[in-house]
């Protein structure tokens, strides 16, 4: 019998969400795959530990109803995403203080007109109704966290600033929704945190909000961030819902795997070396096709192509906790304005996705960004204590997972179309490609299966004349 020319046309080496993703778009144009992930199961760094009836997150990037690939990609059409409240819950000067995201260009238009119509009037004629429509415009601040209730906040106590400082805000996060993403990225680049300086906003504003709301998005306390990256995660902030999968951040990858023809994932395959038209596995020997597309992490990406670029990298640190009296917080994103100790953003996660925790417990998901202190444990208590305002004494940490290389870092400046085809027959996608966002790996990987098509020139298997494949990797 002969022996085929081939085993796949293309094998994709990474079962992370890049990976999977473009072993869906090929195969929806008849391209025979293989994807090759050497762990026991896919999903790379979105992984999540199931403990006693919860469901914890090893690293809960925050996701974005308004991820474009979210809704492009094949294989999710049966994703339930589970938003957070609107906007956030920032706690400064020892209380609670509801941000409310502008709801599209009517609020920019209104923002706008409140803040002339506040400018132009003489100071102390402001009345209650105009301050009140400002606030309409922009947000709504909330002291105390409450869901149903506006309130007017202690003269000077919100993060935010006056009523004149929350229009402006509203009116630049509204445009922000609706500016084309081109436009972003040609904008001059700077790092982050200097960007936010030159924004016409005021000093409070941007270290009360501003600050820690990108430090949550990025994954970048320090803000080194290209101003770039940080604009396009304000965009998706400002156009859309802050969100989790429904059942941890695993049940993404698995979806996109489960979707796929049967036999196309293989895990617990390592692979040891690849060329444009095989790769060396360590326990099935060469596997032969016409395309091969490196979905790794950077640093095996890089080991398995030396020359490679290898980011740093934002290490990441979530701790979970559990209480039967959670706080009063419902289902929002909790920030700290005055940035006094190492949680960057705490939620009841199970608040917003009920399926991570068992009846009548409650979920606490808390992240640390950066380094974590040598006293995590207590230190993250008595932060927590203080952001949301009861004791946590009494709490039960179920487990505290810190992730060195979870985030790549994208300092300016910052190419967020690295190229994925590095020859013909050799491509590379994944976050360190894109932005480091699932957004990015998803759209990192929709390019390069669009230039995986455009080489091969496939409109249905490049093979069909070939012998049928007599052996593949189990």
């Amino acid at each position: 019998m002969l022996e085929p020319a081939y085993q796949a046309d293309v094998v994709i080496v990474g079962a992370g969400v890049a990976g999977l993703s473009a072993a869906h778009r090929l195969t929806s144009q008849g391209v025979t795959v293989a994807v090759l992930e050497a762990a026991p199961g896919v999903g790379g760094r979105m992984s999540t530990e199931k403990v006693d009836g919860f469901r914890l997150d090893r690293i809960g990037q925050l996701l974005s109803t308004a991820y474009p690939e979210l809704r492009l990609t094949p294989g999710l059409d049966g994703l339930v995403l589970r938003p957070f409240a609107p906007g956030v819950l920032l706690h400064g000067d020892g209380r609670h203080h509801r941000v409310d995201a502008p709801a599209g260009a009517r609020s920019a238009r209104g923002a706008l007109r409140a803040v002339r119509a506040l400018a132009s009037a003489p100071r102390g004629v402001a009345g209650p109704g105009l301050v009140a429509a400002s606030r309409r415009a922009a947000f709504r601040v909330l002291p105390g966290g409450g869901q149903g209730t506006v309130s007017r906040p202690a003269r000077g106590a919100a993060p935010l600033g006056g009523a004149v400082d929350q229009a402006r805000l509203g009116t630049a996060l509204a445009r922000f929704a609706h500016v084309p993403v081109e436009r972003l990225l040609a904008r001059p680049e700077v790092p982050a945190g200097q960007a936010l300086a030159a924004r016409g906003l005021p000093a409070r504003t941007i270290d009360g909000f501003l600050r820690p709301l990108l430090a949550a998005l990025l994954c970048d306390p320090a803000l080194t961030t290209s101003s770039r990256c940080a604009d396009l995660a304000l965009r998706a902030f400002a156009g859309g819902r802050l969100c989790v999968p429904e059942g941890g951040a695993e049940t993404l990858p698995e979806l996109l795997a489960q979707t796929l023809p049967a036999g196309t994932v293989h895990t617990g395959v390592r692979v040891t070396s690849v060329a444009t038209t095989s790769v060396t596995t360590a326990e099935h020997g060469e596997i032969r096709c016409r395309a091969v597309l490196l979905a790794t992490d950077a640093r095996t990406a890089a080991e398995l192509l030396p020359g490679l670029r290898v980011p740093e990298f934002h290490p990441v640190t979530v701790v979970h906790h559990t209480t039967d009296d959670p706080p009063r917080t419902g289902s929002a994103l909790l920030l700290d304005a005055d940035r006094g100790g190492p949680v960057a953003h705490t939620a009841v996660i199970s608040e917003v996705d009920p399926s991570r925790a068992p009846s009548g417990r409650a979920l606490i998901s808390s992240t640390v960004l950066g380094t974590p202190p040598s006293d995590l444990e207590t230190a993250v208590r008595t932060h927590l204590a203080r952001l949301y305002g009861t004791s946590t004494h009494r709490w039960e940490t179920l487990a505290v997972h810190h992730t060195r290389e979870a985030v790549p870092a994208m300092p300016a400046p910052h190419d967020l179309r690295r190229p994925v085809r590095l020859l013909a027959g050799l491509y590379v996608c994944g976050d360190h490609r894109d932005t480091s966002t699932v957004q990015g790996a998803l759209h990192s990987a929709h390019r390069a299966t669009t230039a995986i098509l455009k080489d091969l020139g496939a409109a249905g298997s490049m093979h069909r004349a070939d012998p049928t494949p007599t052996a593949q990797a189990a």
